[in-house]
């Protein structure tokens, strides 16, 4: 018998995955829980395990292709058996001509869905996020996708006419066509001047899914915050002592390395706890100041960028820092993160320190309020007592949301922060 593989429900709020690759093809044999595909979504990229052991039949869902949770992308059983015997296809989202309700559990079955609830509910996280970043209610917004879905096209072509019926709060006709985009998504989109010509030799491709979305985020979080930034210099040369006569006996105990980037948590997890204005998000005039520290730690990948989050960071010591980071960036690599495990960050550590630059400006990891950029860790010359010495020292610098964080506070931060690493307890290793 033919077994059905589905989109997978890969978190609360997820209502869709775009398929990425197949790792087997159309008469494969597959064993059950062996990497079928991969797909990408708002939160995560992740390997999609196999239901079942058998061969693969059919795929229903290509590369590129959004389908949305519980939609069937290919079809698994025995040699022989045909696909037509599984349940019949399911559009990718991107299909004007189908449409999805919400569960009865979120519905009652005897109240049909709204224009208007369909729009609420099966907007994207990514859509939510802009509405409610900028007060905007979603239900105001003409939508353009599947079935009246509101886009992210739609919402920022709404934030962009400012005046508009959604900015308001007012209902919008149905029928309004779609506005410029704010912020571009693609060449066609862009002023004739802005757009790069392509020359003979040149190779063209469309962004991965990933590329695509740390872009739009990206622009998103400059064009939301107002970013400030400040850059200290921190002498490590005792901490990279104690770090020389720890390591390997860290290491036989533990079974994780002993990085700076370990000791660099610890002080901003001590830094935020004096100072939680820091650890904190704007909501448009509210300031939200959370109680529990969820520390983003960015993983570079060969295919893009991801950022992990060591939630409780404030219940842990050192090695729990260094443990739960390791952890989690090895299956970010592996693509076995969990979708849960990338959210409700509240503070982001980066460190491209690792390939050998003085410091960075990075970009807020919205909708944080600051985020803290790891400079290479070097030896170099400094005056010390009207004498040069060699001493390990690194630039740290801190972005920082000025709507919510002042220079004042901000430095004193990164003061605290200078303090933990260059005066760390040797005990609580």
């Amino acid at each position: 018998m033919a077994h059905d593989v589905v989109m997978p429900q890969m978190g609360e709020s997820i209502t869709e995955g775009t398929v990425t690759v197949w790792l087997k093809q159309v008469g494969d044999t597959v064993e059950r829980d062996e990497p079928l595909f991969e797909i990408s979504t708002d939160k995560v990229d992740a390997e999609v395990p196999s239901p079942a052991a058998g061969v693969l039949l059919e795929i229903r869902a290509q590369p590129g292709d959004t389908v949305p949770v519980n939609a069937v992308v290919a079809v698994i059983g025995a040699a022989g058996d045909k696909a037509e015997d599984a349940a019949p296809s399911i559009a990718p989202a991107s299909a004007p001509a189908v449409e999805f309700s919400q569960p009865a559990a979120q519905e009652p079955a005897d109240r049909p869905i709204s224009l208007d609830d369909r729009r609420r509910t099966k907007s994207s996280p990514v859509v939510r996020k802009i509405a409610a970043a900028h007060d905007i209610d979603i239900a105001s917004v003409a939508g353009t996708g599947s079935g009246g879905r509101v886009t992210k096209k739609d919402i920022l072509s709404s934030l962009e006419s400012g005046s508009s019926a959604a900015a308001r709060g007012a209902p919008a006709p149905v029928s309004a066509p779609p506005r410029a985009v704010a912020v571009p998504q693609g060449p066609s989109e862009l002023p004739e001047a802005y757009r790069p010509r392509v020359y003979e030799g040149d190779r063209v491709e469309d962004l991965s899914v990933m590329r695509a979305k740390i872009a739009d985020h990206m622009v998103l979080s400059r064009r939301v915050s107002a970013h400030v930034s400040t850059v200290w210099e921190v002498d490590f040369t005792r901490l990279a002592q104690m770090r020389q006569r720890h390591k390997m006996i860290w290491l036989e105990q533990h079974g994780v390395p002993l990085t700076y980037t370990s000791f660099i948590m610890k002080a901003c997890v001590d830094a935020l706890k004096a100072f939680p204005m820091v650890n904190a998000s704007v909501d448009g005039h509210r300031a939200i100041y959370h109680r529990d520290i969820h520390l983003g730690i960015a993983v570079a990948l060969d295919w893009g960028l991801i950022v992990p989050v060591v939630h409780n960071a404030g219940e842990l010591n050192l090695l729990g820092l260094a443990k739960r980071a390791v952890d989690l960036a090895e299956r970010a690599r592996s693509k076995k993160l969990k979708p849960e495990e990338v959210q409700n960050g509240t503070f982001t550590v980066t460190n491209p320190g690792l390939y050998g630059p003085l410091f960075n400006m990075p970009v807020i990891n919205q909708p944080q309020v600051a985020i803290l950029g790891v400079g290479g860790v070097q030896k170099r010359p400094v005056v010390i007592d009207d004498m040069i010495a060699i001493r390990t020292r690194a630039y740290l610098s801190l972005s920082f949301d000025h709507r919510l964080v002042d220079g004042a506070i901000a430095d004193q931060f990164m003061a605290r922060i200078k303090e933990g690493i260059e005066s760390f307890d040797e005990t609580e290793l």
